[in-house]
């Protein structure tokens, strides 16, 4: 009889274990809460690491990790299996998972131009016009964006790929700085600002070929999520994104520049301060280009024509209609 008591006590144990278990939300806003970023820190993600820094977060009743991102990192994947709530990914990232089925939604569009774009040196001649790369030496990274984006660009403009050489390239940047490649795939706030003072030491000056001005636009960076984190948590996903972009407001006024860069010299302590402070205000003008709207605008438009890029390189079979991907305010 004893026993049977004993036994009974510890199935009733057991059952109101599991229903507490059950019907906890799985993502209080007292747990930490992971944002895995699509770079290492440096000037890109100022806006991010102030947020954490200045506890933005931590004001809107949230714990949050800012992981530094990399080439060995993957946000969408990290949100798939759980090890993190929110994210950072490119367009191209986010349709290519939604083709797969992946429940990944974007809740902000950090950056309003894509920061990839093409270095020229001013001794050459000037790129006014897709027409003016025939016979130039362009530099690809292929299987990179800048492919896509490059090839879209000649397609459009009715350029066919033997009217210029294609070259291959990687991070060695000799080719350029010899001339052997005449206009290299670069991130402007990020690469482009170091070769344009090396170059600028050496007597020389640069130029930027920008993909948008001529028609093609690629969205950048996002900030993503699952549809279940906003199914069942819309109160963290809003107090998140307000500390978020309030921190990318913060980050991006050229009043609080001194601030911005304290904070980028403690988590990137490899670039030189000078270097960081041109970076910063390269970055702010992909980031915020038009001060009527809002940091963290969302173009559907440009989401809409990154899809149909895709879809015309045969990087997607099918479309995803990427707008039902976007939460939109």
């Amino acid at each position: 009889m004893k026993k049977n008591i004993i036994h009974l006590f510890f199935i009733l144990f057991i059952s109101c274990t599991v229903f507490a278990i059950s019907t906890v939300s799985p993502c209080r806003a007292t747990e930490n809460l992971n944002y895995r970023l699509k770079w290492l820190f440096n000037a890109s993600v100022t806006g991010d690491i102030l947020a954490e820094d200045q506890g933005l977060f931590a004001k809107e009743g949230l714990t949050v990790s800012v992981k530094a991102g990399g080439p060995e990192r993957d946000a969408i994947r990290e949100l798939e299996m759980g090890y993190a709530a929110f994210g950072v990914a490119s367009a191209d990232q986010v349709i290519r998972a939604r083709a797969k089925g992946a429940p990944v939604v974007v809740i902000a569009q950090l950056f309003q131009i894509n920061p990839l774009q093409w270095i020229s040196k001013t001794n050459k001649p000037v790129i006014n016009k897709v027409e003016d790369l025939r016979g130039r030496i362009v530099g690809i990274t292929y299987g990179g964006n800048d492919e896509t984006i490059m090839k879209t660009l000649l397609a459009r403009g009715g350029i066919k790929e033997n009217e210029l050489t294609l070259a291959s390239v990687r991070y060695d940047y000799t080719p350029f700085y010899m001339d052997k490649i005449e206009v290299w795939p670069v991130y402007k706030n990020a690469q482009g600002i170091i070769i344009g003072e090396k170059l600028k030491k050496a007597g020389e000056d640069i130029r930027f070929f920008n993909p948008g001005d001529h028609g093609v636009q690629f969205v950048a960076n996002s900030v993503v999520t699952s549809e279940k984190m906003v199914k069942h948590h819309p109160d963290i996903v809003a107090r998140f994104k307000k500390a978020l972009l309030k921190g990318w407001q913060t980050a991006m006024d050229p009043a609080n520049q001194d601030l911005a860069l304290g904070i980028l010299q403690k988590y990137d302590k490899d670039t030189p301060g000078v270097l960081q402070e041109k970076q910063l205000i390269s970055t702010r003008k992909l980031v915020w280009p038009d001060r009527s709207k809002k940091i963290g605008h969302i173009n559907v438009k440009a989401w809409q024509q990154t899809e149909q890029i895709m879809l015309e390189q045969g990087l997607i079979k099918s479309g995803v209609d990427i707008k039902t991907a976007l939460i939109l305010p």
